[in-house]
C-alpha cells in the first residue's frame, strides 16, 4: 500500500511570518509531503502501529489506511451511563466483559455517563467501546496520548490482548513509543525515520515486559486502600489472613482468605487490583500465588487444602473459566425471575427491611459464581 500525503494552507507574510522565516531560515510552511510504503494489504495481521511526533503525519496515514470512516471517534450519551452506552442491542455479559478486558474493572465507573470519567477510565472505556462494537477496521487516533504512562501501557497490553481474542483489524496512531513493547503489534510504521517493520509469520516484533510482583501476609491495614475500590461493601472478615502484592513497593492487590468450618477449605474474598494496574492480568496470578500457598499448607494453621473463591463480576468468571487450575463448582443467579423479585421485594418493604437492602433491585440480579482452585494438576492432601 502506497500513501502519499500532500497538505498545503496559504503561505502567510505578515511582519511575525517573515520575522521567524528570517531567524529559522525557513521558506515556508505552507506545504507538507509524506510519502509511505505499507505492505500490510493482506488479511494476516491484527494490530498494526503508526508511531513519531506531533505533526508528522500519523492521523493523514490512518484516514488513508481503512478509509476516513474507519477513525474511532464514538459519541457518547450524556444521559446514559456507559453501561447502556456501550453495544446497547447486543447481550449484557459482554460489555462487562469488554470492561474488564481493558481494565476498566471498577464497577461504580459503569454506572457513570462518559463525560464524568476520569482521563484514564475515557481511554479505556473507548477501547471497551471498540472490543464490543468490533468493526472490521479501525483505526484509533491520539492512541493513549492523553493518560498517564502506566495506565498507557497496562492499557495498550489490555487491548491488545482482547482485540486478538477476535476478528478485525486495528491501526493505532502514537506520539509514544513506550506503548510499542506492551502492544506487540504485528507491524510498527515510524514517521520519524519512514522505517517499516512486520513481524514474521506467527511471532511478534516486540515483547511486553514482564510484570514481577512482591506477595506479602499481612493484616486488615491495608484494606482501606484498596476498599473504594471493591464493587460490594462487605462488614470485616474475621480471623482471615490478608495478603497484598506490590510492584516496586507500590500497592496493586489484595485478598483475604479465610478458613470454613471444619477447615476442610478456604475461602479467599475481597480480590481488588488498583485501578492502574487493572487488565495487566496480575490479579488472576496473585489470587493463584496466594490459593497455591493454601494447597501447599503454607499458611498459618499448616493446613492443605484448596480454596473457594465466590465473584459476580462476569470478567474475572470468564477469567476463571479459561484457566486451567481452576474448576467452577457452583452458579446461581439471584433475583432472575423478575416478578418473584418483585414480590420479594414489596415483602421486604412491608416489614420495614428496605432501609437495609436499599433501593430497586440490587442483589436480587446478581450472578454468583463459585470456582475452586487445585493447582497444576495437582490434588490436595
Amino acid at each position: 500500500m502506497k500513501i502519499e500525503v500532500n497538505h498545503s494552507c496559504a503561505d502567510f507574510d505578515s511582519y511575525r511570518a517573515a520575522r521567524v522565516k528570517s531567524l529559522f531560515n525557513c521558506e515556508s510552511g505552507a506545504e507538507f509531503h509524506l510519502s509511505a510504503e505499507l505492505p500490510i494489504d493482506d488479511d494476516a495481521w491484527q494490530v498494526g502501529v503508526v508511531v513519531g511526533p506531533s505533526g508528522s503525519g500519523k492521523t493523514s496515514i490512518g484516514a488513508r489506511v481503512f478509509g476516513p470512516r474507519a477513525l474511532w471517534r464514538p459519541r457518547w450519551p450524556k444521559d446514559a451511563p456507559i453501561i447502556d452506552a456501550i453495544a446497547p442491542g447486543d447481550a449484557f455479559d459482554m460489555v462487562p466483559a469488554a470492561l474488564s478486558a481493558v481494565g476498566l474493572g471498577s464497577v461504580p465507573a459503569w454506572l457513570r455517563p462518559y463525560q464524568v470519567l476520569s482521563n484514564g477510565e475515557q481511554f479505556r472505556a473507548d477501547l471497551a467501546r471498540l472490543i464490543a462494537e468490533r468493526p472490521r477496521q479501525a483505526v484509533v487516533d491520539e492512541f493513549s496520548s492523553v493518560v498517564d504512562r502506566q495506565i498507557a501501557q497496562v492499557g495498550a497490553m489490555a487491548f491488545a490482548k482482547a482485540w486478538r481474542r477476535g476478528p478485525g483489524q486495528a491501526v493505532l496512531l502514537s506520539c509514544h513509543y513506550d506503548v510499542l513493547d506492551w502492544i506487540e503489534p504485528d507491524w510498527i510504521f515510524d514517521t520519524a525515520t519512514g522505517a517499516f517493520e512486520r513481524a514474521e509469520a506467527g511471532r511478534r516484533l516486540r515483547r511486553r515486559p514482564a510484570i514481577e510482583f512482591d506477595l506479602w501476609e499481612t493484616d486488615r491495614r491495608h484494606w482501606p486502600a484498596f476498599e473504594p475500590h471493591h464493587y460490594l461493601k462487605l462488614p470485616a472478615m474475621i480471623a482471615a489472613t490478608y495478603y497484598v502484592a506490590t510492584v516496586g513497593g507500590q500497592l496493586v492487590a489484595h485478598v483475604a482468605v479465610g478458613t470454613r468450618p471444619g477447615m476442610v477449605e478456604a475461602r479467599a474474598c475481597r480480590l481488588v487490583v488498583m485501578p492502574e494496574w487493572q487488565g495487566a492480568g496480575i490479579g488472576l496470578r496473585f489470587l493463584q500465588a496466594v490459593c497455591e500457598r493454601w494447597r501447599r499448607g503454607e499458611n498459618r494453621h499448616g493446613i492443605k487444602v484448596p480454596t473457594l473463591f465466590h465473584t459476580s463480576h462476569p470478567g474475572l468468571c470468564a477469567a476463571l473459566r479459561r484457566a486451567p487450575q481452576w474448576t467452577q463448582v457452583s452458579a446461581s443467579l439471584v433475583g432472575s425471575n423478575r416478578e418473584a423479585s418483585k414480590a420479594t421485594l414489596a415483602a421486604s418493604a412491608a416489614k420495614g427491611r428496605m432501609a437495609a437492602m436499599g433501593s430497586g433491585y440490587g442483589g436480587h440480579f446478581r450472578a454468583v459464581q463459585g470456582f475452586r482452585y487445585l493447582g497444576e494438576g495437582a490434588a490436595c492432601a
